[in-house]
């Protein structure tokens, strides 16, 4: 599936590696997880899934030198809203199943709200998240120890999300650090 995921954004650079739990099929019983997590606060479910996608994750040697999981973070006002962040809730449960990777909140910050990706067409996701992300304050602080990050979302759509902030990763980080993704939902044709 990895191939699928690089492809999905014409001249990004490519991840190191990518995963996602199940298939996001609007017909799918699948897509329930993430919108229960996203929308009813179930994190019973969110937290269950989000440890199974850590298990298959930590039984890969692809992810076995992954050394920060990162949350695609919320804007200040959305968490607020919402009082969490599904992001960091699926985060902390695959950082719980690597050996030597914390979950790190604020390696990525989110500069400007943004609109809801869920109802925009595919150009317009992407203009709405460039510039969107940059990096926080701890990776000024990590600067230089970190080796493999691994990013986390609840659902990989065209990859906009993902896209904007592994640029932001980049910008702080440079070529020698690997950056993956890893998803509960991948949403494929």
């Amino acid at each position: 599936m990895a191939d699928r995921l690089n492809s999905r954004m014409p001249g990004a650079e490519p991840y190191a590696f990518a995963a996602a739990l199940y298939h996001y099929d609007q017909y799918a019983g699948y897509r329930l997880i993430s919108q229960a997590l996203k929308y009813r606060r179930d994190f019973r479910a969110g937290k269950f899934f989000a440890g199974m996608l850590g298990e298959r994750l930590a039984g890969s040697e692809l992810y076995a030198d992954v050394d920060a999981v990162v949350p695609v973070p919320l804007h200040w006002t959305r968490f607020l809203e919402r009082g969490y962040n599904q992001s960091a809730v699926i985060a902390a449960e695959v950082a719980a199943a690597l050996p030597s990777a914390p979950p790190v909140l604020r390696l990525l910050r989110r500069r400007r709200r943004t609109q809801t990706q869920t109802r925009l067409d595919v150009a317009s996701k992407e203009t709405n998240v460039r510039g969107a992300f940059g990096p926080g304050e701890s990776a000024v602080r990590s600067a230089g120890g970190l080796h493999h990050i691994l990013l986390v979302d609840d659902v990989f759509t065209t990859g906009a999300t993902a896209a904007a902030c592994h640029a932001a990763l980049r910008e702080a980080y440079g070529p020698s650090v690997r950056i993956s993704v890893a998803t509960l939902g991948f949403v494929g044709r």
